[in-house]
């Protein structure tokens, strides 16, 4: 989260350089500090990267990097259901089907703790 954060910084002074040049028909740019700022942009795309391809390697689906949303796929009876994780919440929760996404995101109960039965 932190690098997309970064990435989305960098995007958005670039952005602002690019309208500053268009309005002023040109300007003063310090390439050397451009050329940093992009470095740390690359960088920050490998960073999210590998820590998106180190948390799918463990099976786990990252969902939203904006809010921290992680799914964890699990099998209950013999239904695939996603075990559903938010940034800041104290545990696993909640739950949702394939097919519903966060929207649908109900909390665990008795039902998916035992995994003994099809959810409906």
């Amino acid at each position: 989260m932190q690098a997309k954060a970064l990435i989305e910084e960098v995007d958005a002074e670039f952005e602002a350089l690019k309208s500053r040049i268009f309005l002023n028909g040109g300007t003063y740019v310090n390439i050397v500090a451009l050329k940093g700022r992009k470095d740390e942009r690359e960088k920050a795309i490998q960073r999210a990267k590998d820590a998106v391809a180190e948390i799918d390697a463990a099976g786990v689906q990252v969902k939203d990097l904006d809010i921290g949303l992680l799914d964890f796929p699990c099998v209950v009876g013999d239904e695939i259901i996603l075990l559903c994780w938010k940034l800041g919440e104290q545990g696993i929760g909640h739950w949702h089907s394939t097919s519903e996404g966060f929207a649908g995101r109900k909390p665990i109960d008795e039902r998916i703790i035992r995994g003994q039965k099809k959810i409906n």
